[in-house]
């Protein structure tokens, strides 16, 4: 009777220390949470983030990914003008040549930025002329910059205006005008990706997709020595501003970067997976030195491989594709031994049984049963690897990564930057889909076979 008495009592309190513990879980994980996002708020400073945050530069920055600004500048010390492309040396427009929004004319030019929106540069001075805020004058001089706004003084103007004693800047929807001492400065935003194609020195600019068709089936050429289809190729494929040839170029490498890095150490790992594996290692100090060595090449990142390789092989695709190779060989060792340590004893037995050599048991009982796991997990890590190699290539120098950083750096070229992180999601997707048809059609035709 007495056991009896003490059961309910046992069991009363254990269901009492059940429900405790559930109510901590219950209430104690989320609590935890909830602080830790606290912290995370006030060490990072999520506040201050929200302050310094700019949707100025943010709107200008997703402005410059899908259009383009043309330059007018005007020269105060040498009354010379020049309009060019993103401002470059490439894109400039030829001496009394500009686009159709310009009117060049003896004394400077006159630029219609549309919606009412005028700039005259003449003789010097700047006149923007501004609908529902009347005539702005401007002229650069030693003095500073003489100014004369349609109503108020300098320091009664709106936002969109910053006027100082040395320099003018007015920036409306149509464009942004900027005078200083020594030049005049107009931009002016138009959609589009100009001169993708062709730049203004060839005589395919400006044509419309019918006349390009038109030429390419042409007998006359415009370009001596060359049929106009081949010049057209040409000049293409070798723009000056946009430079396709090299980028191709640099995707090529990038996907080398990772093919090399990938099947190499695949290579590599391979026969040292057969050393760490549990089934297959002779000596068990063996199998533990192999598997920490796979722990040190992949637990240092590739970055870090690609840092070391750099400072002492000198930057270059090869040294982005050993880094890969190293950290994969790690990866791969892991990945590899667990795959053979799961694999069916039942079938080495069986090419054992008729008289093979230890190498020929394991070419014919042991790498049929693991290749389309093998395969799998290589064929992923292709793909994964190209997406690493466009980091890495920024480092060492090589891939399109190099170009993007390149791009990212000036800061002029927006829209170039966006060019190449489109080819890179391109990248990255035509490889995915070459590693799902590679892995259907070879892991399929494996498993039929076998």
């Amino acid at each position: 009777m007495t056991i009896a008495a003490d059961i309910p009592r046992d069991l009363k309190h254990e269901a009492s220390r059940l429900f405790r513990r559930k109510r901590l879980l219950n209430f104690g994980l989320p609590a935890l949470i909830l602080a830790y996002f606290v912290y995370i708020f006030f060490a990072f400073d999520i506040a201050g983030l929200s302050q310094r945050a700019s949707l100025d530069n943010a709107r200008a920055l997703v402005a410059d990914s899908y259009s383009y600004k043309t330059h007018v500048l005007f020269d105060a010390r040498s009354d010379e003008m020049e309009i060019a492309i993103e401002g470059e040396r490439k894109g400039t427009y030829p001496p009394g040549s500009a686009p159709d929004w310009v009117t060049l004319t003896d004394s400077g030019a006159i630029a219609d930025l549309g919606r009412g929106h005028e700039v005259v540069f003449d003789s010097g001075r700047v006149v923007y002329k501004i609908p529902g805020y009347g005539r702005l004058e401007a002229e650069p001089s030693n003095r500073g910059v003489d100014m004369v706004f349609p109503a108020g003084g300098m320091e009664d103007q709106p936002d969109w205006i910053n006027a100082s004693k040395n320099r003018l800047t007015v920036t409306t929807d149509a464009g942004r005008l900027t005078v200083t001492r020594t030049r005049a400065e107009l931009f002016k935003y138009q959609f589009g990706w100009e001169l993708f194609f062709f730049t203004l020195d060839s005589p395919f600019h400006g044509r419309s997709f019918p006349e390009l068709v038109s030429l390419a089936l042409s007998s006359d050429r415009l370009v001596e020595g060359q049929s106009n289809l081949a010049a057209m190729w040409e000049d293409f494929w070798y723009n000056a501003m946009w430079r396709h040839s090299e980028v191709v170029w640099a995707i090529f490498e990038t996907v080398l970067m990772a093919f090399l890095g990938t099947f190499g150490a695949a290579m590599v790992a391979l026969p040292f997976a057969f050393l760490a594996a549990r089934n297959f290692s002779p000596m068990r100090t063996l199998l533990f030195g192999i598997r920490r060595v796979f722990d040190f090449l992949r637990g240092v990142d590739a970055l870090i491989w690609t840092i070391v390789l750099a400072r002492a092989f000198g930057p270059g695709p090869m040294t982005g594709a050993l880094a890969i190779l190293l950290t994969d060989t790690g990866t791969f060792g892991k990945l590899f031994s667990e795959t053979l340590e799961n694999v069916d004893d039942k079938q080495i037995e069986g090419v054992q049984s008729t008289g093979a050599k230890p190498l020929q048991r394991y070419r014919f009982g042991v790498i049929p049963q693991i290749t389309p796991v093998l395969l799998s997990q290589l064929l992923y890590y292709l793909e994964s690897n190209t997406r690493s190699a466009t980091i890495i290539g920024a480092i060492t120098g090589g891939g399109i990564g190099l170009l993007l950083t390149q791009a990212i750096i000036t800061q002029k070229d927006w829209e170039e930057v966006t060019y190449y992180i489109v080819l890179i999601v391109l990248m990255v997707i035509f490889m995915d889909w070459v590693s799902g048809w590679l892995r259907r059609r070879l892991i399929s035709s494996d498993e039929s076979g076998v």
